[in-house]
């Protein structure tokens, strides 16, 4: 019966690259967090706090699961809001840039140009009129960002 209860308790790889079900509703805890604070500064040591796991072990576990690192996976949530902000047009590049949490503007830029495939200026100064009857859940889905490089083979009109 002991080999039974062990058996039990044991933790349940899941279909995330090997992260048991219970690291993965750990991880999505702290991805909930990203989603939620992503302008607070949040670093690998206070996300692997919220997923009760050691930063190495954080940072394996999530690229593991998510396919990509929690560095990464902030900055996509960042350059999406950071998106939005620019649309609106009321803010510089210098004010959306800090409101979602980046500190270097030439850091801001130059991963929202790698994600998106243009400059945040460029971004801006561009009429954006055309989604406004587009749902809001197609717009989403075209206009997030692209990772790994995509946005160099992407032309966008």
């Amino acid at each position: 019966m002991g080999g039974t209860r062990a058996a039990v308790r044991a933790p349940r790889p899941c279909d995330g690259g090997g992260v048991t079900l219970e690291d993965l509703v750990r991880l999505r805890r702290a991805r909930d967090r990203m989603d939620r604070d992503y302008a607070e500064p949040l670093d690998v040591t206070a996300l692997a706090r919220v997923a009760l796991m050691s930063p190495g072990h954080f940072s394996r576990s999530f690229r593991a699961a998510f396919g990509e690192t929690p560095y990464s996976y902030l900055m996509t949530r960042r350059i999406e809001r950071a998106k939005a902000l620019l649309r609106r047009g009321d803010l510089t590049v210098t004010e959306v840039c800090f409101a979602v949490g980046c500190t270097s503007l030439g850091s801001f830029s130059s991963r929202f140009t790698e994600l998106v495939g243009e400059s945040p200026s460029a971004y801006r100064s561009r009429s954006h009129d055309a989604g406004a009857a587009i749902p809001a859940c197609v717009a989403k889905i075209h206009t997030r960002p692209v990772r790994n490089g995509e946005a160099k083979a992407i032309r966008r009109p």
